[in-house]
């Protein structure tokens, strides 16, 4: 059973009944099947302090859960370990299933295992393709976000677990938070978090609601309203990524140890007709060590930067015909000590000739959807002779592990010459470097189509106004 908790109480609960090998009206191999029912409720009325943590415990069991509205969605998975499917929060043969939850956006989800097995997968994504942070507990049996869910968002959760016999199963779900009440003021959301990150971490701003691309005055208010400023001084500028999604970088690089300060100037500005800004917390970052590690996929080397000087050069496999590394530009987005990575989670079928199951080690993650820097040393023969990976940069687990505990958030990872697609701007993690600087101001509602405005001077924290962004 996987239960998840949002706002005054958010459940699903996932019991698995059957074996994974056949969908619900059975095969005709002779397979078992698998399914999931997911309860999806939220506590009505918590003034005993009781209701909540004794439904999440006994499963919602008739009788006890009477403080609870509820509502029942059966998902189903196919093949032992089979790759989560979307939408998977549908009844069968029916229409999606999206449960509206008038709660708090601001409360937590909880991800966790009412019985034996462990969590292996779990991803929460808003609307616009935003994901949610994350901690999975020790002993992968709890998870908690670490990042706000926000009002009036459509939310999409999907969960991997296995079962006491390892039995693998797979639920999606998706919910909405209640939109901002009548009158709600537009605010923004600023990331990241305090902390020390690589020259090439984005600052992103998440808007309380949308901005439509038609309404330039407004977005062309917001722009102006949101300000980045920075100890050296940059030429930088901001980029709509969808109608609530903005992302600000400088033109090149941060440069190392540079101080960076956003703030919003939205409170009380007029962004459309009878429409205002509200305030929005700040956040402060300090960039440090320039690291840029670059990856020649046709040498079969990858070469470490640390403030332009080489600090390593590392033999490494990338992806073969098939399976051919994204090229481009990423950023690091976290670092995970182990993964278990399957090849049933990029397509590969079980029982097949290029399918793997195994854990990893010093993983450091660069796309959302699974691409790595990890040891591989079931391939060090080949590491700086022949590409034979499926997709990740494979190294040995001595080089692994000194790339693991170098490079930090938003470090720079380069691949070339690897023959693969090229990184996506947006939608797979930070992609943003791989636009030149006149598509990056294009996306800017400050920006003539036809004639951009000339570069303003940059503008450091200490100068008194504010750093606009340059287009």
């Amino acid at each position: 059973m996987v239960a998840a908790v949002t706002g005054a109480v958010l459940v699903v609960a996932a019991a698995p009944d059957r074996a994974p090998e056949q969908d619900a009206k059975g095969s005709a191999d002779g397979g078992h099947h698998a399914s999931v029912t997911l309860l999806v409720g939220r506590a009505l009325d918590e003034g005993d302090g009781g209701i909540a943590a004794r439904c999440a415990v006994e499963g919602f069991r008739d009788g006890l859960c009477t403080g609870w509205r509820q509502q029942r969605v059966r998902a189903t998975a196919r093949g032992a370990g089979s790759v989560l499917r979307g939408p998977a929060s549908r009844e069968a043969d029916g229409p999606p299933r999206t449960v509206v939850l008038p709660t708090n956006a601001g409360g937590p989800l909880q991800i966790a295992l009412a019985e034996a097995g462990q969590l292996t997968d779990v991803t929460v994504r808003d609307g616009h393709g935003r994901y949610v942070g994350g901690a999975l507990a020790a002993k992968s049996r709890h998870w908690t976000n670490t990042e706000p869910l926000r009002a009036g968002e459509l939310y999409t959760v999907r969960v991997g677990a296995q079962d006491a016999a390892g039995t693998p199963v797979g639920v999606t779900m998706a919910f909405r938070t209640a939109p901002l009440p009548d009158g709600g003021r537009l605010t923004a959301e600023f990331g990241p978090r305090p902390g020390t990150y690589g020259a090439g971490q984005i600052v992103t701003a998440a808007l309380s609601r949308p901005v439509p691309a038609t309404d330039r005055t407004a977005r062309g208010r917001v722009e102006r309203a949101l300000q980045v400023t920075s100890e050296p001084a940059v030429e930088g500028g901001w980029h709509w990524v969808d109608d609530s999604t903005l992302h600000y970088r400088p033109r090149t690089y941060w440069p190392a140890h540079a101080e960076v300060h956003v703030t919003s100037g939205l409170d009380g500005v007029e962004v459309g007709d009878h429409d205002y800004g509200g305030p929005s917390d700040s956040t402060e970052f300090t960039i440090g060590d320039r690291i840029e590690a670059v990856t020649d996929s046709a040498a079969h080397e990858m070469t470490v930067r640390r403030n332009g000087r080489v600090i390593r050069t590392i033999p490494v496999t990338t992806g073969k015909e098939g399976f051919r590394t994204r090229s481009g530009v990423k950023v690091v987005l976290g670092k995970e000590y182990q993964v278990r990575m399957r090849g049933d989670t990029v397509g590969i079928k079980r029982g097949t000739s290029e399918f793997y199951d195994l854990p990893v080690f010093y993983a450091t993650r660069v796309t959302w959807s699974g691409e790595y820097v990890h040891a591989a040393p079931w391939s060090v023969a080949s590491q700086g002779e022949e590409n034979v990976s499926h997709g990740c940069t494979g190294m040995s687990t001595t080089d692994a592990a000194w790339f693991f505990q170098t490079v930090r958030e938003g470090d720079i990872v380069q691949v070339v010459n690897s023959g693969g697609e090229p990184m996506a701007p947006f939608d797979n993690g930070f992609g943003d470097w791989n636009l030149d600087w006149r598509a990056w101001q294009a996306g800017s509602a400050l920006t003539s189509a036809s004639a951009p405005p000339a570069a303003l001077p940059a503008v450091s924290r200490h100068t008194p106004s504010r750093l606009r962004p340059l287009t």
